[in-house]
């Protein structure tokens, strides 16, 4: 009767969690599903990934050679708020930057960029971004 209720509860937190905007999700990380390999995940979905939190960005079946943190393809890091993430080539509509975002490129702590455009998928220095003074 314990099991069944506390599974009940379970699948309760996650369809809750499920709800979240990013940053309400980042206060309780733990609440969702860990990374692991062999499982199906599906776009839109977020995943633990040691104490970081991931969206995914196209379904598949995880590999141990596809782990979030060096798949942007597959998935993007849900960002702090305020946080400024460095840039990354966009891999589609779903994850293109959109007016007002910011970014560091080449790499963190040198030159911070706002985009200047809805769906951008440009590198900074070549068209849609404006150097942030």
């Amino acid at each position: 009767m314990k099991k069944a209720k506390l599974l009940n509860l379970r699948k309760l937190i996650v369809e809750t969690s499920a709800t979240l905007d990013d940053t309400e999700a980042l206060t309780g990380v733990e609440l969702f599903r860990p990374w692991t390999v062999g499982i199906e995940v599906t776009v839109g979905e977020r995943l633990r990934y040691g104490t970081d939190l991931y969206r995914v960005e196209q379904s598949h079946t995880t590999q141990a050679e596809w782990t979030p943190d060096i798949t942007p393809a597959l998935y993007t890091k849900v960002a702090e708020p305020g946080e400024i993430p460095v840039w990354r080539q966009p891999t589609g509509a779903q994850d293109a930057y959109m007016m007002g975002d910011k970014v560091w490129y080449p790499e963190k702590d040198t030159t911070v960029y706002v985009s200047i455009v809805d769906n951008n998928t440009w590198v900074p220095n070549v068209y849609g971004w404006e150097v942030v003074e």
